[in-house]
């Protein structure tokens, strides 16, 4: 893979020694020809290498610290607009066929199981083209790496760390490591970062930029559980639960849990938000933690049997607990002909679902803006990625704050704002309309965001934005 300069040499545009001078010189004249280097194989990865090649792009690399995606993770959300995309790339019929399809939200009071509001959702396909669904994380990034597998023009490199950015001037430059190999270095007409929430790509362009990234103390950390059917079965009200279609939610003070079948309904998801206790105490880079059964039964003490009865279902040992981190809004997402995406831009709390249809979003605006490049000029495929954050960075800011917003709403303690989150709730479900405060679950909410096509709007933006950023400082490679 390496020569003995420690430069890729697997890379047609990666030269070695006296050529590397002429880097530039050499660019392809067609876009579709450039070197794209993507930081990543998570969903924004994943999605944004299958978008490229979608669109005719021919030499995309993928670098990935993992060994390989495998069965990992939790349940995931798939809502319309992430689902319009999928369709686009050609993945999502072999996705959606394990898939639950969402027919509403039961939204309860943690401490006795009390229906505070139902939300149907049964004509979603009908108002917005495609279902709401959910299933495993595992299943759909399976589905979209099988995708980028029948694409010639994406390489995967897996084991491989980035382990430094050692230029962002002219063609973007860095250093990986595989895993019982030798580093070596890569160079790229374009990078892109799929870095996720601890992006080095990250520090680099914003370091470039003068700028400092700040992150923005969530006080949040999640228990994430799946539970087998075999082990819910003999129990008549948890065999209801993974039974059914609905996501499930138990709020209380600082704290919910939010539930729905997943895997052809063999597995029952929970995902928790609890106050952070573990993580403020003893902050640790990998952002997760091995937690203790008994905490875990703790924290939800003051739930209702149900509750607890799932919680005990979690084998002694297996109790993994994850710190939930956001960003304050960066002050750019990209320096010359690097652009970041998805977690490494705009991490979110999860309280929208809404963390992975961004990133795979992110990747198709980007692949649009490629293709729509008029030249392949540096300050050309500057301006581009320029245009790609002008077009994402307000919805995406907008999702973020909607998501902390909810989350604060859900998890009211005593007193009248309470009060009149729950008169809320009692109305939407008496009425069945009205404002719901679970912004999950909300209609107007739903419309907004499900309605969203993010290919479209940049198509029919482009032409402006680019326009827009004639002359402007900051977008020269």
């Amino acid at each position: 893979m390496a020569d003995t300069n420690g430069v890729e040499l697997s890379s047609p545009t990666c030269f070695v020694g006296e050529r590397d001078l002429h880097v530039d010189a050499a660019r392809p004249s067609d876009v579709r020809d450039l070197n794209i280097a993507i930081i990543g194989a998570g969903m924004g990865g994943l999605g944004c290498a299958l978008s490229l090649a979608k669109k005719g792009f021919k030499n995309i690399n993928v670098y990935e610290t993992a060994s390989g995606l495998g069965f990992v993770g939790a349940g995931i959300q798939m809502a319309p607009n992430m689902v319009r995309i999928l369709d686009r790339l050609g993945c999502w019929e072999s996705i959606e066929k394990t898939a639950t399809v969402v027919s509403g939200s039961s939204i309860r009071q943690g401490s006795t199981n009390e229906e505070l509001a139902r939300v149907p959702m049964p004509n979603i396909k009908e108002l917005y083209g495609y279902p709401h669904t959910a299933d495993h994380r595992s299943l759909l990034s399976d589905g979209m790496y099988q995708g980028c597998r029948k694409e010639s023009a994406i390489k995967f490199h897996f084991a491989t760390a980035m382990t430094e950015i050692t230029s962002l001037e002219g063609q973007p430059t860095f250093r990986v490591q595989p895993r019982g190999s030798e580093p070596y270095t890569v160079k790229a007409d374009l990078l892109l970062a799929c870095d996720g929430i601890k992006s080095e790509t990250r520090n680099a362009i914003l370091k470039a930029a003068g700028a400092e990234g700040v992150e923005a103390e969530t006080g949040q950390a999640a228990y994430r559980i799946m539970l087998k059917r075999e082990d819910m079965e003999h129990d008549p009200e948890m065999k209801a639960l993974i039974d059914s279609d609905e996501v499930v939610r138990w709020i209380g003070e600082k704290r919910h849990i939010i539930a729905y079948s997943v895997s052809d309904h063999s597995i029952y998801n929970l995902s928790t938000t609890q106050p952070d206790k573990n993580f403020a105490a003893a902050p640790s880079a990998t952002y997760t933690t091995r937690g203790d059964k008994s905490v875990m039964m703790d924290v939800f003490g003051d739930f209702c049997p149900l509750v607890h009865r799932m919680l005990d279902l979690v084998p002694e040992g297996e109790v993994c607990e994850w710190r939930l981190r956001m960003h304050e809004a960066l002050p750019t997402w990209t320096h010359g002909r690097a652009a970041l995406l998805g977690d490494a831009c705009h991490p979110t709390l999860p309280h929208l679902s809404q963390g992975s249809a961004m990133a795979i979003e992110d990747g198709a605006v980007v692949a649009e803006v490629l293709a729509l490049a008029p030249d392949t000029k540096p300050e050309t495929l500057a301006r581009c990625l320029k245009v790609y954050e002008l077009a994402r960075k307000e919805w995406c800011t907008r999702l973020v704050e909607l998501a902390a917003f909810s989350g604060r709403t859900l998890h009211l303690g005593e007193g009248k704002a309470k009060e009149e989150r729950d008169r809320q709730f009692a109305e939407a479900k008496a009425r069945g309309e009205g404002v719901v405060p679970d912004k999950w679950a909300s209609p107007e909410v739903q419309k907004m965001i499900f309605s969203n096509d993010c290919v479209e709007n940049i198509r029919r933006d482009f032409d402006e934005l680019y326009k827009s950023l004639e002359g402007e400082v900051g977008v020269a490679a």
